[in-house]
């Protein structure tokens, strides 16, 4: 029988296997002895030891197509980042980070500015053509006056999302509205695992549907990512892609060379300022870094 890991702890992994239920699996010995350790959305094969009490043992973890650190997880189809427009107000420095982690995973992401309810029309609009105009997918959203869920729950059908943010921007609100849908499993997986309503400690894989999952993640207030090379970052700002040629040295950084693609489309306002300025930013917080 095959099933996805929804949660893993103190040595018991919850696989649900979608119109069977959630069964409370071991890990059998050879997977220590071979150094493999199962994570969250590992797909896996279990053998069913007691069908009523749906506890059995894993088999095997089946191959994995990616896999992040933090959260750590496995088999991602794509990331929400969700952020506030205001209280708290949204740190676009962070956000880039989250946006570097994943595009160097290759992993889609999905921009969910919430809280909209609670600025001017015309900032929410400004604040999403940056990441518009960057190449993103950009929802605006409001958990309190349900506000750009049902576009959101299109996104998360049949696919494994990992939702990611500060604390404090509503990712659990979010969620709670995204699982109020009839006939879902959501209600026996919540009891199974003892899920909290309001407090994300750790990461959970929620099936809200039968082939869909979203990864609840606690909150982050910072993110590393001083193991990147500064001549590489500007691999993962993705509007800097469609310039690179044209700039008259290879490898151009866009900070100081001369004839740059990328400062003239700066200039001509192609390209965010706010954008520009965090990659700046951080190129010269990686070029200070002692490399041993």
């Amino acid at each position: 029988m095959t099933g996805k890991i929804i949660k893993g702890i103190a040595g018991f992994y919850y696989i649900h296997v979608p119109n069977k239920g959630v069964f409370e699996c071991k890990a059998r010995g050879v997977f220590r002895n071979k150094k493999i350790k199962p994570l969250i959305g590992d797909n896996v094969e279990i053998d069913v030891l007691e069908n009523e009490e749906l506890k059995g043992n894993i088999l095997e973890v089946l191959p994995r197509k990616n896999s992040l650190v933090r959260p750590t997880v496995s088999n991602i189809d794509q990331a929400v980042i969700v952020f506030a427009l205001d209280n708290p107000k949204p740190n676009f420095n962070l956000l880039d980070k989250f946006l570097i982690m994943a595009e160097r995973q290759n992993i889609h992401v999905v921009i969910c500015f919430n809280k909209v309810d609670t600025v001017s029309k015309q900032e929410a609009e400004e604040i999403k053509k940056i990441y518009i105009s960057a190449g993103y997918n950009v929802l605006l959203t409001s958990a309190i006056g349900d506000i750009g869920i049902s576009p959101l729950k299109d996104i998360l059908i049949n696919n494994t999302t990992v939702f990611a943010g500060p604390s404090g921007v509503g990712k659990s609100s979010i969620l709670n509205l995204v699982q109020k849908v009839e006939d879902l499993e959501t209600g026996e997986i919540s009891q199974k695992i003892k899920r909290g309503k309001h407090t994300t400690r750790y990461a959970t894989l929620l099936a809200f549907d039968k082939y869909s999952y979203v990864v609840d993640t606690p909150g982050f207030s910072s993110l590393d990512i001083n193991d990147i090379e500064k001549d590489d970052l500007k691999n993962y700002f993705i509007e800097f892609e469609r310039y690179k040629d044209k700039c008259k040295f290879y490898g151009c950084n866009h900070i100081s060379e001369p004839n740059c693609a990328v400062k003239d489309a700066l200039e001509k306002g192609e390209i965010s300022k706010s954008r520009y300025d965090s990659y700046t930013l951080l190129y010269n917080e990686l070029k200070d870094i002692r490399r041993w």
